[in-house]
């Protein structure tokens, strides 16, 4: 036999007995972690009646207790009062609470800390408590966490400061985020679709989502590297609307084809991450990793661009959005 026919046989053996560890190398996912968390209950739409909003709320609370997700859902209780309707709102919320989820404070009316001042800000933040502490404590539980409305911290570092302290004051440990797709921008076109019957607007528009929501959390998933130095525990923003009732299932399994593994928030704000310096102030909110990226001098490049006619759909339905 010919040396060239040896060594034709010698790697052709070697690339069929290395195929399977090759192939099971690639297809390895990483060890992601990621706390879900949702906010505007109890629906995102204050036009939602309140025996939708209970369809809503069971059919997405149904999925994420099936598949075992640990929730914190952020309440604004402003939206329990409406006239004939508030026993069956407060049914809707408490539905987070039976099936196995937590509350959290999002503020009574989903006050902007950078547009109505500190106090009235800290005024809604307590308005905000009163169901809410209830009904945790009819579960033996206590409100812990606060997630800011629009994430807006304060226009300056002394507001934001005074804000913390606070909250801290009242027990409270802010929820950050380093997760986001817009989907409350979707929702809206969505619930729009829903209400016309158009299945297949409803289909473009989840598809649609989750492909974003795919690239958002790879550009995060890149930009954490860059910042932090490492992936940390994530922890993404959903909202409560028609949306995710319907496709939230789809979403997890997204969230587990990029190899992440659902943690309480909890055990999320337990990274290190959530303990670096963050100085960021703005008239406009953003996540944790963009105020980290701020922070050190490194404006955050290369975010994945949202759909123009997604928004340009929101802009034309957001007149008759409350």
């Amino acid at each position: 036999m010919k040396p060239c026919h040896v060594f034709l046989i010698v790697m052709s053996t070697l690339w069929i007995l290395g195929s399977p560890a090759s192939s099971r190398a690639t297809d390895t996912k990483p060890d992601r972690q990621v706390a879900i968390t949702i906010d505007d209950l109890p629906a995102g739409s204050g036009s939602m009646p309140a025996a939708t909003i209970t369809e809503m709320t069971t059919k997405l609370l149904t999925t994420l207790r099936d598949q075992k997700i640990p929730v914190v859902g952020f309440v604004n209780e402003k939206k329990l009062y409406k006239f004939g309707e508030v026993d069956e709102r407060v049914a809707a919320l408490k539905m987070w609470l039976d099936y196995g989820f937590e509350l959290g404070n999002h503020t009574y009316s989903h006050a902007s800390l950078n547009r109505v001042g500190l106090k009235a800000w800290e005024d809604d933040v307590i308005q905000g408590e009163n169901v809410t502490s209830l009904l945790l404590a009819e579960h033996k539980m206590k409100m812990r966490y606060f997630r800011h409305p629009y994430l807006h911290t304060g226009r300056d570092l002394q507001t934001r400061r005074e804000a913390e302290a606070f909250l801290v004051a009242r027990g409270y440990q802010i929820a950050p985020i380093t997760l986001d797709a817009w989907d409350w921008a979707y929702a809206a076109v969505y619930e729009d679709a829903k209400k016309r019957g158009d299945k297949a607007a409803q289909d473009e528009l989840a598809k649609s989502y989750l492909a974003y929501s795919d690239a958002s959390f790879a550009y995060s998933e890149r930009l954490s590297k860059q910042i932090v130095g490492y992936e940390p525990k994530q922890i993404v923003l959903l909202h409560a609307n028609q949306l995710e009732a319907d496709h939230i299932g789809e979403l997890l399994d997204l969230f587990r084809k990029r190899g992440y593994r659902f943690i309480t928030l909890e055990d999320a704000l337990g990274d290190q991450a959530y303990g670096l310096p963050d100085t960021f102030v703005g008239e406009e909110g953003s996540g944790w990793l963009e105020h980290w990226a701020i922070t050190q001098g490194k404006p955050p490049q290369g975010a994945p661009v949202f759909p123009q006619a997604v928004i340009d759909k929101w802009k034309a339905l957001a007149p008759t959005q409350p």
